[in-house]
């Protein structure tokens, strides 16, 4: 007898905007990740990244002409990449609820809704600003495409999923009660465990990374401020009352 698929949740969201965090709050509450990267010199904590699973975003990516900084106009696949990404679904057989994080993903969501139709997507965004200078600040980690573009791209995508699927939406800008009690939303209803009976709380304020201030840069512009408005109008949904933001800069 073929076992049944797993339960599959997708974290979806831009580099630097939160899906460490938010990935590391969901395994707290029982999400099962698999061999994921724990500690990375950017991230004490891990990004929560499985690594032969980014190898397959990366393939996804490479093979329409494209990486994760220079998105591609389109997305296709061959059955090559089908056989590596259905090898290594099949390796969560038995697991139970067991959830992926890569921000690659946002580009190459469609390939995997090809094998997991009925997988739950949730998301995280931050303020455009915070996340340009946080990729501006990694030594030889500027993108190819400008961050300010990358962040528009990205985050378009984000809200576009989150009008489609109606996925619940979380905002890394938010303060910690507030990104806690959306988190535990979720949790609940992918039949997880809230935060009193979760292992050990992942959330530490040390995580929200902010980078330099650089007056010379374009950090945000009108275009990324509705991106942000439209992704904050439906994230508020989660908690019981709008918390406060928190806009870290200073100029």
């Amino acid at each position: 007898m073929k076992p049944s698929p797993p339960l599959t949740a997708c974290i979806l969201g831009m580099h630097r905007s939160g899906t460490s965090t938010l990935t590391g709050c969901l395994e707290a509450r029982g999400l099962y990740l698999g061999d994921v990267v724990n500690s990375a010199p950017h991230n004490r904590k891990g990004n929560k990244e499985n690594i032969p699973l980014r190898d397959i975003n990366d393939a996804v990516l490479a093979f329409n002409r494209g990486s994760w900084d220079n998105p591609p106009a389109n997305l296709a696949w061959n059955d090559e990449l089908r056989q590596r990404r259905d090898q290594h679904i099949s390796g969560y057989n038995g697991k139970g609820i067991w959830g992926f994080k890569d921000p690659r993903t946002i580009l190459t969501l469609p390939f995997w809704q090809e094998a997991l139709p009925d997988m739950s997507l949730m998301g995280t965004f931050r303020r455009p600003e915070i996340v340009v200078m946080s990729l501006l600040a990694r030594p030889g980690m500027a993108p190819m495409t400008p961050a300010l573009e990358l962040w528009k791209i990205y985050n378009r995508k984000l809200l576009a999923y989150a009008e489609n699927y109606d996925l619940p939406l979380v905002c890394f800008d938010w303060p910690q009660s507030g990104f806690l009690n959306a988190v535990d939303n979720i949790a609940i209803n992918l039949g997880l465990c809230p935060a009193d009976q979760a292992k050990d709380e992942f959330y530490d304020e040390s995580l929200r990374h902010r980078g330099v201030y650089d007056p010379n840069c374009a950090h945000t512009d009108a275009q990324a401020e509705k991106i942000y408005a439209a992704l904050m109008g439906i994230a508020v949904d989660l908690t019981p009352e709008k918390p406060d933001m928190i806009q870290g800069v200073t100029t």
